[in-house]
């Protein structure tokens, strides 16, 4: 099927790229269009607004093309399993229907999973790859398949959103919840069931323990030092697998963009625009 770019927009910011597979995908723009491309991926069950904060400091550097997963946000959400194989081809497809050859990658959990993905399979494309509170593997398969069966089941996402708020967040920022924290609720609540179990048979099939190995993009990995989700030993063992690549364990949970700010940032920065490579 041949790849067609819909811009129609939204709310004068966010477009509609329809893939392959007739999957539209919302995607948007920041930043100035002579900047260097940084593509940013983020969390299951969140959309591309989870970078919100960033996106003010990363634009004065980069042109950030951030956008909702299939199944999340305002794209389209295709029933059955989805894999890292089609997650990573979808932002391969967006590229190239912008004529884009090469980005710089930053993917937060999930998304970094899709970073490794590409780093693997299309190198040429990836030029410094960012790896943030993510995993080579998270088996075993069983509770994945739990997971999924849960959603199949569940009139509402409440309880997922409790899940998810507990594995992202440290106990201060859960008690208080603020309207920070509460818009993570909304985004978990919002997202469509397909979508969720989708990308939880993503999860449940891949293992880049062995391939990660193939990376040969200059590799930051961030770490969260109190993690439950993807531990610290996750993000050591990615470094340790990646040649040449930078590990940082920073103080936070899963979410060290909303939790310290300021340090993911610099740390992102520090890396992305430093001479060495």
């Amino acid at each position: 099927m041949t790849t067609t770019l819909n811009e129609v927009m939204t709310n004068d910011e966010v477009k509609f790229f329809t893939l392959g597979d007739g999957v539209l995908i919302a995607y948007r723009f920041d930043g100035p269009e002579s900047a260097p491309v940084l593509v940013i991926a983020n969390s299951i069950a969140t959309t591309m607004n989870m970078w919100d904060g960033q996106i003010a400091e990363l634009s004065k550097h980069f042109r950030v093309l951030r956008y909702d997963y299939r199944g999340h946000g305002a794209s389209d959400a295709p029933g059955g399993a989805y894999s890292m194989d089609r997650m990573g081809r979808d932002v391969i497809e967006l590229l190239d229907a912008h004529n884009i050859n090469r980005v710089h990658f930053l993917g937060l959990s999930l998304g970094g999973v899709v970073g490794q993905w590409l780093g693997i399979h299309t190198p040429e494309r990836i030029e410094r790859l960012i790896l943030a509170n993510t995993s080579s593997y998270l088996g075993p398969a069983g509770q994945w398949d739990s997971l999924i069966a849960s959603v199949r089941q569940a009139e509402n996402l409440s309880g997922f959103a409790d899940m998810f708020i507990g594995n992202w967040f440290p106990s201060q920022m859960r008690e208080a919840e603020s309207a920070l924290v509460s818009s993570f609720r909304n985004m978990v609540l919002s997202t469509h069931p397909h979508g969720l179990a989708g990308a939880f048979a993503a999860i449940r099939d891949f293992d880049m323990r062995r391939t990660a190995a193939l990376i040969s993009s200059p590799t930051l990995v961030i770490g969260g030092q109190y993690d439950t989700v993807t531990l610290p030993s996750h993000s050591e063992l990615i470094a340790a697998t990646v040649p040449g690549s930078k590990l940082v364990i920073l103080p936070t949970v899963h979410l060290p963009n909303i939790e310290r700010p300021a340090d993911f940032l610099g740390t992102v920065l520090d890396f992305l625009l430093s001479n060495e490579m």
